[in-house]
């Protein structure tokens, strides 16, 4: 998979007809710094992007060279198995990270998760949708899946709303997917749902599949969203779009034991934050009115 990479890389460079030492000034200007002889490194394929710095780079590198977004990260393949990466970090448990976290293990011991570890997660974009009134409206997500075996069949949705007693959300398959199981507990504020697949996966297959959630009235007032992560992705996609601004936004993320890190974004009427190779820990944006 890395000498994929290298390929590709060196064929978009060519293709571009940019040198290392422009390719270079250009991620300079956008507040990012890679050697030529790191770009050389990569396109030769005696190294290749794997510390989260490098990975952010290169999400640059496929801009400044004009191919689809994702060409070039995804021809990868896992990192080797040092540092945060899957092989290496313990499951931390379905209910790792919610706030109460007892209601969620035993709403989850209703549904299928035999197949949860047996996929990768490559790719995750979620997009929250805010009212003018300031309540939630609905929440729309992507993601890209692997199998690591035979068998995998589907994903498992866990949603945990603040503001519990309110009507649970309407979930909507929409790609690739149709709902199964699902388990509903307002009093808890929790939705468990199952997406099964269109069929079952063989070993190295690769799955998209979109599925939304739409709020009932009366909407809980949005204040946050975050996602959570008990095994890595390779890249999250966070957009929140509100159809008011509110006055304040910071985007916050927490690795693992560390410290939640946060930093303040200009309150606008549409954010978003990209992390790469993330987790397990959280990620989201809060914002006061």
């Amino acid at each position: 998979m890395s000498d994929a990479f290298a390929e590709a890389l060196r064929s978009a460079i060519t293709t571009r007809g940019l040198g290392l030492e422009r390719i270079r000034d250009r991620l300079l200007r956008q507040g990012v710094s890679v050697s030529p002889a790191t770009l050389s490194y990569w396109q030769s394929g005696r190294s290749r992007p794997e510390r989260r710095e490098s990975l952010q780079a290169l999400a640059l590198i496929e801009d400044v060279l004009e191919v689809p977004t994702g060409s070039l990260s995804g021809l990868l393949g896992p990192p080797r198995p040092r540092g945060r990466w899957l092989n290496r970090v313990p499951d931390p448990g379905f209910a790792a990270y919610w706030p109460s976290p007892d209601p969620v293990a035993d709403a989850v011991r209703s549904v299928d998760t035999r197949w949860d570890d047996r996929l990768t997660r490559l790719s995750q974009h979620d997009v929250v949708t805010v009212g003018a009134d300031r309540t939630e409206r609905s929440f729309r997500s992507r993601q890209v899946l692997r199998a690591e075996c035979d068998g995998p069949d589907r994903w498992v949705v866990v949603l945990h709303l603040d503001e519990h007693g309110h009507p649970p959300p309407l979930i909507e398959p929409v790609r690739h997917c149709r709902l199964g199981q699902t388990v509903s507990r307002p009093e808890d504020g929790l939705l468990v749902a199952e997406l099964l697949f269109d069929r079952p996966l063989s070993r190295g297959d690769t799955v998209i599949t979109e599925h939304i959630l739409v709020n009932q009235p009366p909407h809980p007032l949005a204040t946050n969203y975050e996602r959570k992560f008990r095994r890595p992705v390779r890249e999250y996609v966070l957009e929140v779009s509100f159809e008011e601004p509110p006055k304040a936004i910071t985007r916050y993320e927490r690795w693992e034991g560390d410290v939640e890190h946060a930093v303040s974004v200009t309150a606008e009427t549409s954010v978003h934050g990209v992390a790469l190779n993330f987790g397990p820990g959280y990620y989201g944006f809060r914002w006061s009115w």
